[in-house]
């Protein structure tokens, strides 16, 4: 048994969370003569391992979906739909939307296709909730910064939300809210062509290089805006406005993410930025999932294939479900899953990026959440038992 946590510990932290390349790029940087912990180097450092790490993720990840996905083209796709009925084809909808495109703005065509070939429109937009929210790529890198048993539940609370809202708006039978052009919509059925090995490899490698030229610049913006959060915004900052002090912190977040166009691999330097700074799990994961779902671009998108009440029912739906899901992750954060996240972290073993030593975030903001402090005063005296340290040395982790 132990053998086996070693090798998984071994797995997520060397080769998802590429420790050994961090390790690297920071003697790289000492090499140069210039300091890796100061702001400069540690900017520095971030931006280009965060980069590296990013990139070659998504060319795996890309490959392997692709792959997958190469099984499943939207004829074959609609087909398989047509034959569930209920919530077991919202469900099948769903888990679909996990191997197809990356970002909402892809989803969509492929949400207008089928909503054009008859099916009903409550599986169709459970296919374009997932889709963005908890593709197979988001798993992988999910556990390559908060470990598996966020990333799992992450995914399975999205799955929930795009079974709940697409079954709330098929009871709710807003099919005349369809723009006509879709619903008149004809819907051929093209032969498929059968694949091959070769012919799926390629398909895949066109992929990676479609998706890396389309993401390549959101990641840049994404990790330098995570760069600068992780070394230049004061600490105290985030904590204030994201920390357990403010109880509509998940809010905030989620309302931020709303004008940002993104997918998962841009908002994952600035999600890891934030929760070293202070933030709250939960308010970091409501935040990706904004702007994955529900980003100002793929609603002026998506208007042009709904009607505005239908379009307001979907954001009210994702919105209010998005924000549960932020609340809960705060709630368990404080019971054990975020304190396990940081430990690695202090133990040496960074998952997308070190983090300075002596600050276990999760455990300092939980007790302080537990025991009621909001002042850092307070805080004072409430976690001196806890650490086993002078007043002094508690007010360090506040700073």
């Amino acid at each position: 048994m132990d053998m086996l946590k070693t090798g998984w510990n071994f797995f997520q932290n060397e080769v998802l969370g590429m420790a050994w390349l961090n390790r690297l790029i920071g003697n790289l940087i000492n090499a140069c003569g210039l300091d890796a912990t100061s702001k400069i180097g540690d900017s520095i450092h971030f931006f280009v391992y965060d980069t590296i790490k990013i990139m070659v993720l998504l060319g795996v990840l890309v490959l392997i979906i692709s792959y997958i996905q190469s099984y499943f083209p939207p004829e074959r796709t609609k087909k398989i739909l047509g034959r569930f009925h209920g919530i077991g084809a919202n469900i099948i909808s769903a888990l679909l939307g996990t191997v197809t495109p990356f970002c909402s703005c892809s989803s969509i065509p492929l949400f207008i296709g089928f909503t054009s070939a008859g099916l009903p429109l409550g599986v169709t937009f459970s296919f374009l909730i997932s889709s963005p929210m908890v593709d197979l790529g988001s798993l992988v890198l999910l556990m390559s910064i908060f470990g598996w048993k966020i990333a799992v539940a992450y995914v399975v609370l999205g799955l929930v939300i795009a079974v709940a809202g697409g079954t709330l708006i098929e009871k709710l039978h807003l099919e005349s809210y369809v723009e006509d052009f879709i619903r008149g919509g004809n819907s051929l059925d093209v032969p498929q062509e059968e694949l091959h090995f070769k012919d799926r490899i390629k398909f895949a490698w066109e992929q990676v290089i479609e998706t890396a030229k389309k993401v390549a610049p959101y990641v840049l913006i994404g990790v330098g805006i995570g760069a600068f959060i992780h070394n230049w915004i004061p600490e105290e900052w985030i904590v204030r406005i994201l920390g357990t002090g403010n109880p509509f912190g998940v809010i905030l977040a989620t309302i931020a993410g709303v004008p940002m166009y993104a997918d998962i691999f841009g908002t994952l330097p600035i999600a890891e930025a934030l929760l070293a700074k202070g933030a709250q799990l939960g308010v970091v994961l409501s935040f990706m999932m904004s702007v994955t779902t529900l980003s100002l671009p793929s609603m002026i998108m998506l208007r042009e294939a709904v009607k505005p009440k239908l379009l307001g029912v979907f954001i009210a739906i994702c919105t209010i479900g998005i924000i549960l899901v932020g609340y809960f992750f705060n709630a368990i954060s404080c019971n054990g899953v975020q304190r396990e996240h940081n430990k690695k972290l202090n133990n040496g073993l960074p998952i997308l990026h070190k983090v300075p030593p002596k600050r276990d975030y999760g455990r300092y903001f939980c007790i302080m959440a537990e025991k009621g402090g909001t002042s850092h005063g307070g805080l004072t005296e409430k976690l001196s038992p806890f650490f086993h340290a002078k007043k002094q040395e508690v007010n360090a982790y506040g700073r």
